[in-house]
């Protein structure tokens, strides 16, 4: 069944155990935007501590829609998630596999942030080996016949304030103590193959 869902910039691990039992994603193409979210940030491991990436944006007033916000390329923040991410996963198993794939998103200076986040959920959703599909749909959708899961996972509060995961611990780049739900790259980068096995562990038993 299809999944309505929202759209964030390089999700964290629980949205992809979220929606990991459907098949297609429904993203509504005319909500509007909305501040402090993971639309436009993702959490990464450095060093010495989690690492926020966030893009940018040029926000005309508080009631765009989201396909209407533009990245504000006048700010060097491309360099710096790259550079960040090779920093953080540089040595990882996978990143040589992997990167690659995320520098060609990148590369085409997409205008605006929603293209860019369905562009980078595809390359994600496709290094899991998942088989789910995306489609954008309009705000007339009858979410009375899809599940809605818009709204849950808030950037605010963390994630075990939600009955939507129990982290699986795997192998990380940096520290002792293991850190659970950053950015699904993290995983990818860590695990490769291995990342959708550790999706599934980490559901939540009811």
């Amino acid at each position: 069944m299809p999944l309505l869902t929202d759209l964030f910039y390089l999700p964290p691990v629980e949205y992809f155990v979220l929606i990991s039992d459907h098949r297609e994603l429904c993203i509504n193409g005319t909500e509007r935007y909305q501040k402090q979210t993971y639309r436009n940030r993702a959490q990464i491991l450095l060093t010495n501590k989690v690492d926020t990436l966030s893009i940018p944006v040029l926000m005309g007033n508080s009631k765009q829609l989201y396909k209407e916000i533009k990245i504000d390329y006048d700010q060097k923040w491309k360099n710096i998630h790259l550079r960040g991410i090779q920093s953080a996963y540089g040595k990882a198993p996978f990143f040589e596999y992997f990167f690659p794939y995320l520098e060609i998103v990148y590369a085409k200076n997409l205008t605006f942030l929603f293209d860019l986040n369905i562009e980078l959920l595809t390359v994600c959703l496709k290094l899991l080996q998942s088989n789910t599909k995306l489609k954008v749909v309009s705000e007339n959708v009858d979410a009375n016949n899809y599940p809605d899961t818009r709204g849950i996972i808030n950037a605010k509060e963390g994630f075990g304030s939600r009955n939507i995961m129990t982290p699986y611990p795997y192998s990380q780049m940096f520290g002792v103590n293991f850190v659970p739900n950053l950015s699904i790259l993290d995983l990818l980068f860590c695990k490769g193959p291995e990342s959708k096995d550790i999706l599934n562990l980490s559901k939540k038993n009811d």
